[in-house]
């Protein structure tokens, strides 16, 4: 029996990797996890609902969708969720596109957006970052034919932390087909503390072809329970329905949001705890002397290059579980502050080795 082609040409999604035994202490920073143990109302509200996990869940997901649309002001018909936003991603892929139609979308960005797009028949269009690490949006208007169908943008970015402004976003769906389904997918929202950056809501108030992309596992540290929502036209959140797994989001998941969202107090500060750790390790790079980007997001990323295996390598010998990108970069992401202090005197360690390998030597 033969496979379907689409699949000889996905790369593979690779997690981050999780810490081995060893006698070194060692912090995983490689998953974008939220550092913090789940809030006990968060933990209350799971217990209380474990006893019937014999059950099948709401399938509907009717009251986390009532908490989210009243969370955003928006109709419970433009609400549809999955077992994550990169599930939910998956959904409009499938819903949207056709053999052949193609997906447009910023690289290096989030690595699911073209195994999502290859199992769906479509072609991915892949459009590289400017020179800042960030979203070159005209180009991506550019890169948009009739067949496209879909574009993702996604801010801040995965895996560089960078986010696009609202004047960008403004500009660029000015250019944007309204034929053309736009998904600003922002996993990471709750971290950008720019106030010039885009917010996806208000363009899904002003634009007909916008799908806004949210999840639970990031900034409400519900990463293990797997739940994400779209906020998107009726039409479109009927589609999602359509397609969705039966029954993937748990009532376990459903009841932790449902506690999250009504703990969003002490959600906040977490975020903001998280916030001045990640500018606390951007400064010491840029005073180690690393050309890193400023990110908006819950991780750093090292544009490492040619040296990113061997920069991977000396991080974990100090410890550090970071995210390796090909020869592209590592990502790291925000944790305990002891995790984060690991990482900047690592970061010295490989910043310097990348010095010495860069450096010619007499008489070569």
């Amino acid at each position: 029996m033969s496979l379907r082609s689409a699949l000889q040409a996905l790369p593979p999604y690779k997690p981050g990797k999780s810490a081995a035994q060893s006698d070194v202490i060692q912090y995983k920073l490689s998953s974008n996890e939220n550092p913090y143990p789940p809030l006990p109302s968060v933990l209350d509200a799971v217990n209380q609902v474990s006893p019937e996990m014999n059950l099948y869940p709401d399938m509907t997901c009717q009251a986390v969708t009532q908490a989210v649309a009243n969370r955003w002001g928006v109709k419970p018909s433009c609400v549809s969720f999955g077992s994550g936003s990169v599930e939910v991603a998956s959904q409009i892929i499938r819903a949207v596109c056709e053999e052949g139609d193609e997906v447009v979308f910023a690289w290096r960005s989030f690595e699911a957006y073209p195994i999502l797009t290859g199992l769906a028949g479509a072609s991915a269009v892949h459009v590289p970052l400017d020179e800042n690490e960030r979203h070159d949006l005209p180009a991506m208007a550019a890169a948009i034919t009739d067949r496209t169908r879909v574009v993702l943008v996604c801010t801040p970015n995965n895996p560089t932390g960078t986010s696009v402004t609202a004047d960008e976003l403004h500009e660029f769906m000015e250019q944007v087909p309204q034929n053309v389904l736009v998904v600003v997918d922002e996993a990471y929202v709750h971290f950008n503390v720019d106030p010039a950056a885009a917010r996806g809501i208000d363009f899904f108030r002003q634009y007909p072809n916008v799908v806004v992309l949210h999840t639970f596992s990031k900034a409400y540290g519900l990463a293990g329970l797997r739940i994400g929502y779209a906020i998107a036209p009726d039409y479109i959140s009927a589609a999602l329905r359509a397609v969705a797994i039966p029954f993937g989001v748990t009532n376990l998941a459903q009841q932790a949001a449902l506690a999250s969202l009504a703990a969003e107090s002490e959600i906040e500060e977490r975020i903001t705890a998280l916030v001045e750790q990640r500018d606390h390790v951007f400064r010491q790079l840029t005073e180690q002397g690393w050309g890193v980007v400023e990110s908006q997001a819950n991780f750093v990323w090292l544009r490492t290059g040619e040296h990113t295996l061997q920069a991977e390598e000396m991080f974990t010998r100090h410890g550090v579980i970071v995210r390796a990108f090909g020869d592209e970069g590592i990502r790291v992401s925000v944790g305990s502050p002891a995790g984060n202090q690991a990482f900047v005197v690592a970061a010295q360690d490989v910043l310097n080795h990348i010095h010495a390998a860069s450096t010619p030597r007499n008489g070569s």
